[in-house]
């Protein structure tokens, strides 16, 4: 009989050795300012994201960064991907709202062109929004021609509305505002771009309400795991050890992302935290399994020591895990070779932590079970080994 609790002490280290790295690279992130670790996409910091593609093939991305610098874009990044050039940068696009109009006075013609004695207020031309000349006023109300002022309903040359940006999200290219005015840089100097994949423009605010969603979904989500668990078995130890699985794994796969965005710029994306909810829930389900074996053979083996039992319970479950998890993994395998680019970070997110959920659960949660309970195992013999002599002297 293999003796997986008796070689928890290995378990323990190797789960060390996949944590650690990671979690350096985690904690770099904050320290390097994001120039190590963690990589986010323009929905948690805010930005636009502007993808294009040059009608010349030989433009390259340290082109394309040089030139965007000259026109104030330092913190710039632009990566190549399937002949089209993604520009991440700070926001620049977001239409602000429109200056609230304020009716100008104007003076009513009277019947032989002078001014009338009402003196009655109409809306200047200026206000409206469209930048095409609107009708002149009714031929009715003047009969004859006269040299009184302009009518009212006729458009001035500077009555346009104020340049907007483009649609975000769209693929119409640019041509006023900022961002038009970067389009036209870039195609002076590069020539004209042939396609616009998307164009979207996220503001600080959205994403940082993005960020605090997330991190509630997960923090609410493992508490709720914690008490579940806690109740249902009836002992702090399952539910904790249950979260600390949980923890392991988060931190394997943030930890993975992490090492890729330092080295490959893998970015993490909305769709990463819809994987990570996945993976908690995945990883406490395979606990779940073994715990409750580990209850009815306590039940059933009462007396025999605690490691004992575990042990027995994790290789009448072990076959079960490994086969659920197998069937999952070749099923994400296949979309992550097959299923295109779009979701490839939310599959490989979901490959790694099914992995170590199914590592977790078998060979970190049960043994750490076991050390705990021998821990207090042995502090309550050490406490009635002080407290016998006490009773035999009184």
């Amino acid at each position: 009989m293999f003796d997986i609790i008796g070689k928890r002490k290995w378990f323990f280290a190797l789960s060390l050795l996949m944590t650690v790295p990671g979690l350096i690279f985690i904690l770099l992130t904050p320290i390097t300012g994001g120039a190590a670790g963690l990589r986010f996409t323009i929905d948690y910091t805010g930005g636009t994201d502007w993808v294009i593609r040059f009608q010349d093939p030989n433009v390259t991305p340290a082109q394309v960064q040089t030139a965007l610098a000259r026109q104030g874009l330092d913190s710039t990044v632009v990566q190549t991907g399937s002949g089209f050039l993604e520009i991440k940068t700070i926001p620049i696009g977001l239409a602000s709202p429109p200056p609230a109009a304020t009716p100008a006075p104007t003076v009513t013609p009277g019947p032989s062109g002078s001014a009338g004695a009402s003196g009655s207020v109409a809306p200047s031309a200026s206000a409206a929004p469209s930048a095409s000349p609107a009708p002149s006023a009714s031929p009715s109300a003047s009969p004859a021609p006269s040299g009184s002022p302009a009518p009212s309903g006729s458009a001035a040359p500077g009555a346009s509305a104020a340049p907007s940006t483009a649609p975000r999200g769209n693929t119409q290219l640019p041509t006023e505002g900022r961002l038009g005015a970067v389009a036209k840089a870039l195609q002076e100097e590069f020539g004209p771009i042939s396609q616009q994949q998307s164009l979207t423009t996220i503001g600080p605010v959205v994403s940082s309400d993005l960020v605090g969603q997330a991190l509630m979904l997960i923090l609410v989500g493992s508490l709720g795991i914690l008490g579940w668990i806690t109740y249902r078995f009836r002992d702090v130890k399952f539910g904790v050890t249950a979260l600390a699985a949980l923890l392991h794994d988060v931190v394997l796969v943030v930890g993975v992302f992490a090492i890729l965005g330092t080295f490959l710029h893998v970015e993490i994306d909305a769709l990463f935290v819809t994987a990570m909810l996945t993976v908690i829930g995945f990883s406490v389900h395979d606990t779940i399994v073994v715990f409750d074996r580990v209850r009815e053979n306590k039940a059933r083996h009462a007396g025999e020591p605690f490691a004992e039992i575990v042990n027995h319970s994790l290789l009448q479950t072990i076959g079960r895990s490994i086969t659920t998890s197998f069937t999952v993994f070749i099923t994400l395998l296949a979309l992550l070779l097959f299923g295109g680019s779009a979701t490839t970070e939310f599959v490989l997110a979901l490959l790694i932590g099914i992995t170590a959920g199914t590592y977790s659960s078998v060979f970190f949660a049960a043994p750490l079970l076991v050390e705990w309970q021998e821990y207090d195992d042995r502090k309550r013999g050490r406490l009635v080994a002080t407290r016998s002599p006490r009773r035999a002297t009184s």
